[in-house]
């Protein structure tokens, strides 16, 4: 499963890519983000419970950060694990263009695998859910920088 797509936020992109870089900020705004650890500032541990369709997991996972171009571009990688209800792991490529009146476009290409239980949902309800997780974190995540 492969999501695309691309999100203005009103603040600078220092703002951005300092904001998509705190375990606060990012608790905040996951779905479901029960705990966020950082444990450097290349790897975070996280417990997220979701509910895809009839399936509800507790989600355990790490998540590595690649900041080589940052912060015009960064890149992160991911595995969870749900118990009976499956496995996941993916990434996202995460783009910054600052905008001539000063905001950020963010665009981000994001891809996941996922296994078990959750597998047999179907893809449609997959890809719904996922395009709806990701609306409800850029929607939380551009309101806290507005709040700033």
């Amino acid at each position: 499963m492969e999501l695309t797509d691309e999100i203005l936020i009103e603040a600078p992109k220092t703002r951005v890519y300092e904001a998509l870089n705190d375990p606060e900020i990012l608790q905040q705004c996951i779905p479901g983000c029960e705990e966020l650890i950082k444990h450097s500032d290349t790897e975070l541990e996280a417990k997220v419970v979701l509910k895809v369709g009839p399936v509800k997991a507790k989600f355990a996972g790490n998540v590595t950060l690649d900041t080589v171009g940052a912060p015009d571009a960064f890149s992160l990688s991911g595995q969870g694990n749900g118990g009976v209800a499956g496995h996941a792991k993916g990434g996202a490529d995460v783009r910054l263009e600052e905008t001539e009146d000063g905001n950020t476009l963010l665009k981000y290409t994001a891809k996941a695998e996922i296994g078990g239980k959750l597998a047999s949902l179907g893809s449609r309800l997959i890809q719904s859910t996922a395009k709806k997780l990701a609306g409800k974190f850029f929607k939380k995540f551009s309101e806290v920088l507005a709040a700033e």
